[in-house]
């Protein structure tokens, strides 16, 4: 199998998800990972990515290629994502149509 470079996101974990570090690759579901450090999320990560590939060839699940949906991720924080939540629903639209389009506006496009 050829090496892949799937992206991923990290995050800190709140003290109430039991503190640390989150690994995420978003072109795999369910693949993550975790560590007290970020170095030992992402080395982890390595790790929980080598076995998803592996499980999925095993059960002949086809295997995305890296970034084959275009997908940036953004934390913003939690009084921000209320306030656009709450716009988007009052629009009728998603979260991702607002942002977007405030994106596109910005950009003059």
């Amino acid at each position: 199998m050829a090496k892949l470079m799937y992206p991923f996101m990290t995050r800190v974990l709140s003290p109430e998800e039991g503190g640390g570090y989150l690994i995420e690759f978003p072109d795999l579901p369910g693949c993550m990972s975790d560590g007290e450090t970020l170095e030992e999320a992402i080395e982890n990560g390595k790790d929980a990515l080598q076995c998803w590939l592996e499980a999925a060839a095993a059960d002949g699940q086809e295997i995305p290629e890296p970034g084959s949906s275009p997908t940036w991720i953004q934390q913003v924080p939690n009084h921000v994502h209320i306030q656009l939540s709450q716009r988007a629903k009052a629009e009728g639209r998603s979260l991702s149509e607002l942002v977007a389009s405030i994106l596109d506006q910005a950009t003059g496009q």
